[in-house]
């Protein structure tokens, strides 16, 4: 007989659409959030905040941009420990297989928490946006290349730098894709966004200006509706505020393994360059 548990991850086996199963800051691995975790006696303390309510490994329409759910995804609560990282230093986020269907932007924001992340009320955190790749090459494979289909290409893992510019401090990383197969018609885009706490180390001194999660998107912006299957495809503008002036996109690269972990180490393939 199943356990609930077990029945659990069967259903969001198969129902599943994607969600980070692991992150990797300045080499060390942390473990991503599952919402079958919230049947463990006791739980796992995680940077990543937690969604137990995301049983489906599924996503939030543009319906509920004005809702909290948009800012760290389904009833997301804090991670209750932070992952160390320096600025200029990397992040790794390892997602569970991607549909190749699923095409659209990669983005990442990050916000102060002006105090421990551990605690803080998601409603009140301004985030500014640090990464952002969107539609690289319109006619190379049906319906275009996407930073999406990047992170396919990388063994589904993303790598953000983390502005060697900004100060010192708790902050959140929120980390997103939206998935643009039914965004020709409003309301039809996918917003699947993760929040991990992250402790940096820096010499910068910038605070940049940030937007509140509710306001980051309507649903009527051209990057959230937007028909994958034109063709030939329109110019797609990656939705929410303009990023970072001190930001730093980097070409991506199948992730080194880490140096270090405490709960085992991720399935990651050599180092090797994308080419669009």
């Amino acid at each position: 007989m199943f356990t609930q548990l077990a029945l659990l991850n069967l259903i969001s086996a198969v129902a599943a659409h994607g969600t980070v199963s692991g992150i990797i800051a300045d080499g060390v691995y942390y473990q991503g959030y599952n919402p079958s975790y919230q049947y463990m006696n006791p739980l796992p303390i995680l940077v990543a905040w937690s969604t137990p309510q995301d049983l489906d490994n599924g996503f939030v329409p543009p319906s509920s941009y004005g809702n909290a759910d948009i800012i760290c995804h389904k009833g997301a609560t804090p991670g209750q420990t932070t992952a160390r990282v320096k600025a200029g230093g990397k992040v790794q986020l390892n997602w569970t297989p991607w549909p190749v269907s699923h095409k659209g932007p990669m983005i990442d924001y990050l916000a102060k928490c002006n105090g421990p992340c551990q605690s803080v009320d998601k409603t009140t955190l301004k985030w500014f946006k640090i990464d952002a790749v969107g539609l690289i090459n319109p006619t190379s494979i049906t319906s275009g290349y996407w930073g999406s289909d990047v992170m396919i290409a990388n063994n589904n893992t993303w790598t953000v730098v983390i502005p060697p510019t900004i100060a010192q401090g708790n902050y959140v990383l929120r980390h997103e894709t939206i998935a643009l197969h039914a965004a020709q018609s409003t309301n039809g885009a996918q917003n699947y966004a993760f929040c991990i706490n992250l402790a940096i180390t820096s010499s910068g001194t910038d605070n940049p200006a940030g937007v509140l999660g509710t306001s980051l998107y309507k649903n009527t912006d051209p990057g959230i509706v937007y028909d994958v299957y034109k063709s030939p495809l329109d110019t797609y503008t990656i939705p929410g505020p303009a990023l970072y002036t001190g930001a730093k996109t980097i070409t991506q690269t199948y992730p080194a393994v880490p140096t270090a972990s405490s709960t085992g180490y991720p399935n990651l393939r050599k180092v090797k360059k994308w080419d669009a």
